[in-house]
């Protein structure tokens, strides 16, 4: 009978927001585990909550007009989907990348629902962005790009209202464009903005709390089999902010980062990663902005045009975009050892591959839940622009920690039957039961 609900339901998903691949995938995914649990509730089925939950509360698209270096006029598309504020205001990065459409943004922005519910802060899901691609441009460009963006958004955005951040593409340089163009037009000074940097209210911890935050739910996974971290091979792919700081906590807690990835190849190091040469590769991706290929080192190899995932290993953190892990990836790694999963990445992992793990029963923390540990800490970045104070890295990593337990025992409080447990279906229950619960306080709005 469910399967029939499903299929009724993605129908109608489909007939809706046709051309949409990511954006029904994500729907999928959720909607599989919820039926069962709308269809034992009459409540939630007589309100048609989960209807109303696609559907965004509105989705505002424009027009962003820039003039790069040498005076060529350039027009890209930007986007802001609000999505849900049952529970708080909308909350969720701002993406530039030439991959950007609103199907991206909608699943992005859809899974920022429950991610931020799972969290127990009080925060709503919203996405936006631009095909706009910061790569190869000058910083005068994106400074010129990122005022003409919010010289638009700054329309819809508020500290009570929506709070954008920031996501691929946007990272410390386009946040303080982007917030320096939202003071010199509103002449306010206010927590409309995360990822601030440190000297106009952004928070310590806060770049690294995505690959942190993963690394903490793998660890609160492991510990519930009585195992840990430490002398663990992990694969990590990507080597933007979430990809390094998961290898540096990984490293910190004594597991082997065998790899890192960007879109030329993967990095390999099959006695992992030493501390300095982390710290080399960060240096080469956040301030030379260069490529793996052109990094040398004793005990590494680069392997051109490879993923990480053929790689023998224990654990594996995709922390580099959606759908990067296939169904045959997904084999791959089962074969080569690999027993746990921690998602630091948005669905990066196709459908086929996550039915992969499931069927498994490896450990496997979805990107909702494995890499909340950002917004949270986006979250805690507001409460101290609300206060007007500053915590410290101790306290703010101690929150994160707490946060990331609190959220795996959501997880297993709602999808856990016996010595199994469904992490998947865990973080969707956990995060819809808090949302829909507000959307029925506020009637048939």
């Amino acid at each position: 009978m469910a399967t029939i609900e499903l299929q009724s339901f993605m129908d109608e998903v489909r007939s809706k927001s046709p051309h949409e691949p990511e954006f029904q995938q994500a729907v999928e995914e959720v909607a599989e585990t919820l039926i069962p649990i709308i269809n034992e509730d009459s409540r939630y089925r007589e309100a048609r909550l989960l209807q109303r939950l696609v559907e965004p509360d509105r989705t505002v698209m424009f027009r962003v007009t820039w003039e790069d270096d040498s005076g060529e006029i350039h027009v890209n598309r930007g986007y802001r989907v609000q999505f849900n504020n049952a529970i708080g205001p909308y909350k969720g990065g701002l993406r530039f990348h030439p991959s950007v459409t609103l199907s991206v943004l909608k699943f992005l922005g859809f899974e920022q629902i429950l991610k931020n519910s799972l969290t127990g802060l009080p925060m709503g899901g919203g996405k936006g962005g631009s095909d706009f691609d910061p790569k190869g441009k000058s910083d005068r460009e994106v400074m010129r790009f990122c005022q003409a963006f919010m010289t638009e958004l700054q329309r819809h955005i508020g500290e009570d209202t929506d709070v954008p951040a920031g996501d691929i593409g946007v990272g410390a340089r386009e946040i303080g464009y982007l917030f320096g163009q939202y003071r010199r037009i509103c002449n306010r000074h206010a927590g409309v903005l995360t990822g601030k940097g440190l000297t106009y209210g952004g928070s310590v911890g806060r770049t690294e709390a995505t690959g942190y935050g993963a690394v903490y739910f793998a660890r609160e996974m492991y510990a519930r089999r009585g195992e840990s971290l430490d002398g663990k091979r992990c694969l990590v792919s990507g080597s933007g902010n979430v990809a390094l700081y998961a290898a540096q906590k990984l490293i910190q807690l004594g597991a082997n980062v065998v790899s890192l990835s960007d879109s030329g190849g993967t990095v390999h190091a099959p006695e992992g990663l030493t501390e300095k040469q982390l710290e080399e590769l960060r240096q080469l991706k956040e301030e030379q902005r260069g490529r793996l290929s052109s990094y040398n080192s004793s005990g590494v190899e680069y392997l051109d045009g490879k993923t990480p995932w053929g790689l023998d290993a224990d654990a594996a953190f995709p922390c580099a975009t959606q759908n990067e892990i296939g169904g045959e990836d997904a084999q791959t790694m089962l074969s080569n050892g690999v027993g746990l999963v921690s998602e630091g990445a948005n669905m990066p992992s196709t459908a086929e591959a996550v039915h992969a793990f499931r069927a498994k029963h490896i450990l496997f923390g979805p990107g909702k839940a494995a890499n909340a540990g950002g917004v949270a800490v986006s979250g805690l970045e507001q409460a101290q622009n609300a206060q007007r104070l500053s915590w410290s890295r101790e306290e703010v990593d101690e929150r994160l920690q707490r946060i990331m337990h609190d959220i795996h025992t959501k997880c297993m409080d709602n999808g856990a039957s016996g010595d199994d447990a469904d992490y998947v279906k865990g973080a969707n229950v956990a995060g819809f039961r808090k949302v829909a619960e507000a959307m029925l306080a506020f009637g048939a709005i």
